[in-house]
């Protein structure tokens, strides 16, 4: 069964087929800069590469494009990457009217990701009219936190009216993670207790026990929580008076502030990229120094905060781009962590695990370190194959 997924963007389209059974990816693309004279895509199969100009190209066109290149394998659904579905949304879906309706309404709550969802969604859907599409949701998988964990301490009306809550995202990739250490561990999800960390220009981490999320450091917004490339995670709300009285900001100035031109791009002043930064650090750059140890002392205290959601930690999961592949990031975080005890195996952390299954920490550690690559379009190809065997799951 081959599952075509979509992650539609503002002005970009990322597809890849996929067989989630053997987990082989026949065919992937990226459209960028849709909508303008640079509009361009590139795609992937069978080990050859195509890149093609389409000035003025719009997600349908794109799409049409891609189908078109896609001609050739069976496709038996597919699946789409949606950022919010608010509290409407606890799990993925088979698309229809009325979901289609519910995601449009929780676009006030992502108005720069719900929107480009659906466009990707509209036009799989006018292209491809007898196949059923999938939703499959950045925020399904938190909404088992417990008030306690995503209610704010403002006036009750601001939820019950407006639905001002802790959302939480990355949702797909902890999902598929800790799918993947119950694999190593070949324990049941449901018997686990697992904390993971999503790292990359946007960062998150949650807790999981027995398959689900019972904590996470992303909010209302994905502005919430860990330092990230350019975004400051956590603040002090007060901030952005201070901003507006003191220093003549506009609230959207704030906005952008906050989220484009801080975390590792404001602290270093160079770069939002780890791995500018790390090669800038060996070479003696303060700011870059400084920039990676906020980083790292902010995501060590994130995770200890998780924990009390749990009652004991069974792995902690590093991945993304940065949870992935920087090794000195993942000592330096253990190292804040010292009061789990974790033994770091020098070794195998810069190897990145590879040669113990993703292991980084050694025998006998008081806290398993477990570096797991995440897979976000397997995950959407896996869960689309579900609802399509077992709609009413």
């Amino acid at each position: 069964m081959n599952i075509l997924v979509v992650n539609s963007g503002s002005s970009s389209l990322k597809f890849a087929l996929l067989d989630p059974e053997t987990q082989a990816t026949l065919c992937q693309g990226l459209a960028e800069n849709l909508g303008t004279d640079s509009a361009r895509i590139e795609i992937s199969s069978g080990g050859a590469k195509q890149k093609q100009a389409l000035p003025g190209a719009t997600h349908q066109s794109a799409l049409e494009h891609a189908f078109a290149q896609l001609s050739r394998f069976s496709i038996a659904a597919i699946g789409h990457r949606v950022v919010h579905g608010g509290e409407a949304f606890r799990d993925s879906v088979v698309l229809d009217e009325v979901s289609m309706a519910a995601i449009r309404d929780a676009s006030e709550l992502a108005p720069l990701h719900n929107p480009a969802n659906l466009l990707g969604i509209e036009a799989a859907r006018g292209r491809f009219a007898e196949l059923p599409n999938v939703a499959v949701f950045d925020t399904a998988f938190h909404q088992t936190l417990e008030p306690k964990a995503f209610l704010y301490a403002l006036p009750y009306e601001l939820y019950e009216r407006h639905r001002i809550r802790r959302y939480g995202f990355h949702g797909t990739s902890h999902r598929f993670v800790a799918g993947e250490a119950a694999r190593y561990l070949r324990r049941p999800l449901a018997e686990l207790e697992l904390v993971t960390a999503h790292l990359g220009n946007g960062c998150s981490a949650c807790a999981i026990r027995a398959g689900r999320s019972v904590d996470t450091s992303m909010g209302f917004t994905p502005l919430e929580g860990l330092v990230m490339g350019t975004r400051s995670g956590d603040v002090d709300p007060n901030l952005h008076e201070f901003l507006v009285s003191h220093l003549g900001y506009s609230l959207t100035q704030v906005g952008e502030l906050l989220n484009r031109k801080s975390g590792l791009l404001g602290l270093s002043g160079t770069s939002n990229d780890m791995r500018t930064l790390l090669a800038q650090s060996e070479q003696g750059a303060a700011r870059a120094a400084l920039a990676i140890d906020v980083f790292c002392y902010r995501l060590a205290k994130a995770l200890l905060a998780l924990c009390a959601g749990l009652e004991r930690v069974d792995a902690l999961i590093f991945t993304g781009g940065i949870g992935e592949h920087a090794a000195p990031i993942r000592d330096k975080t253990l190292a804040s962590l010292r009061i789990l005890k974790p033994l770091l195996d020098p070794v195998l952390n810069g190897e990145h695990g590879r040669s113990a299954g993703g292991r980084i920490t050694k025998e006998g550690s008081a806290l398993l370190a477990l570096v797991i690559p995440t897979n976000e379009e397997l995950f959407i190809a896996r869960e689309t194959a579900r609802l399509l065997t077992s709609p009413t799951s």
